[in-house]
């Protein structure tokens, strides 16, 4: 059975391609993105990628 690991991580609303580039390139995969607890201008990334055995 796959198993995964997960991640959260805030979004800076000026550079978010380049922070998710940066995770995808770590082999993250992009779950969804929410609003953050302190409104839409702080947006959360829920990311996976595959657990190493």
């Amino acid at each position: 059975m796959t198993q995964w690991e997960y991640m959260t991580a805030p979004l800076l609303i000026h550079n978010t391609k380049a922070i998710l580039d940066n995770f995808g390139s770590q082999g993250w995969e992009l779950v969804t993105v929410i609003p953050g607890p302190a409104g839409t201008d702080n947006p959360v990334a829920y990311l996976k990628r595959k657990k190493e055995a």
